[in-house]
């Protein structure tokens, strides 16, 4: 496949509310967009990176540089997305950067033959059942209404973000008011150390499905350690950035469950090489979001539909974030998201939402 060019396209995406974490709040979102143009086809990918390095090292303004400067001049004249893939291999970390434009190629690549992210990935079935990501509330009773909204709109699951002193007594009004049948987890974002183990274990009273990265990203050995002084799954998240890390945390204990970003591991390549490890060991996993766009919400619906993903992701609607969204909205039906059936990744940006939003394009002849 022959590129002819590539579009970096920046656009301001203000979210319904703000989001608040364990490393910030978030109020709106700098993407950054990888359109691929072929003479057969054009492809898209978008950039999860944050602004700042705070979930990761990565930040939008330092992908943008590595895609101008190192990534794109290193693309062979005539590629498919295992080839990005192997161009791109030497140079270090860089993974969301390396995503977005591998997604591109491989949309581009999918339809020019018609083919549908889902059929290339191997799909099992065709909708997938979401959940929500909540973010850190100024108080409990404000938390208890959120979740209730949530719930109303038919999300099958409920992920908390906690951090310290906003932790047991949160998820605990949550149970109680809605009752052991709510499918229930919290996540940390390596918020707390080894010596805070006491604490989380008060968590095990709640019957949550799991505890997501509750300690720094790069210590697998603490968290393995973590696993048997409580009785939550321990879930690794930003720990897990290759298959091979994947492999490592298994063989320690450290995760009884794997969340796939395909942003932070590299692609869709690799993620579906972490599903069908975790596959292997009988290791559940699934999909995480990272705030996307209707372009990035398309190939992960696609991926959340593998086998292997037992569990609801993060997959949810587009109104969730965005009260406009690039693409035509993603809408839950009885708590799922149709997995898209078109060419490549299924959707393509509204042109006039996209004008509407961007900030700066650059345009780069190859």
């Amino acid at each position: 496949m022959k590129i002819t060019g590539i579009e970096l396209r920046r656009i301001a995406m203000p979210l319904v509310a703000p989001f608040r974490t364990s490393f910030g709040t978030e109020t709106a979102r700098d993407v950054l967009l990888v359109r691929v143009v072929t003479p057969e086809a054009e492809g898209w990918g978008e950039c999860v990176a944050m602004s700042g390095p705070l979930y990761s090292s990565e930040y939008v303004d330092g992908t943008a540089d590595v895609l101008r400067r190192f990534l794109i001049p290193a693309l062979p004249a005539n590629v498919d997305a295992h080839a990005a893939e192997r161009a791109l291999e030497p140079f270090k970390g860089h993974r969301m950067a390396k995503a977005a434009l591998g997604t591109a190629i491989l949309d581009a690549q999918l339809r020019a033959v018609g083919e549908s992210f889902g059929r290339s990935l191997g799909v099992a079935r065709d909708r997938v059942p979401c959940g929500v990501s909540v973010g850190i509330m100024d108080s409990i009773p404000e938390l208890l209404d959120a979740v209730a909204g949530y719930i109303a709109e038919g999300y099958v699951r409920i992920k908390l973000k906690i951090e310290p002193e906003w932790d047991v007594a949160p998820v605990r009004a949550v149970r109680e008011r809605f009752g052991d049948d709510l499918l229930l987890q919290v996540d940390a974002n390596a918020a707390y150390t080894l010596a805070d183990a006491r604490r989380l274990a008060r968590l095990d009273d709640f019957d949550l499905l799991l505890i997501e990265q509750p300690l720094a990203d790069d210590d697998l050995v603490q968290h393995a350690r973590l696993a048997q002084m409580i009785k939550t799954p321990v879930c690794l998240d930003e720990s897990i950035e290759s298959a091979a890390h994947a492999a490592a945390a298994i063989s320690l204990g450290a995760a009884a469950i794997i969340n796939i970003k395909p942003g932070r591991v590299g692609g869709y390549l690799e993620a579906r090489r972490i599903h069908d490890l975790c596959q292997a060991h009988g290791v559940p996993v699934w999909c995480g979001g990272m705030l996307e766009t209707g372009l990035g919400r398309a190939p992960n619906v696609a991926l959340a539909a593998l086998p292997g993903f037992t569990l609801p992701g993060d997959t949810s609607a587009s109104r969730r974030y965005y009260a406009a969204d690039i693409t035509e909205p993603f809408e839950l039906d009885d708590g799922h998201l149709d997995v898209p059936v078109g060419p490549g990744i299924g959707v393509d940006p509204l042109p006039e939402r996209l004008d509407e939003f961007t900030t700066s394009a650059e345009w780069i002849p190859l």
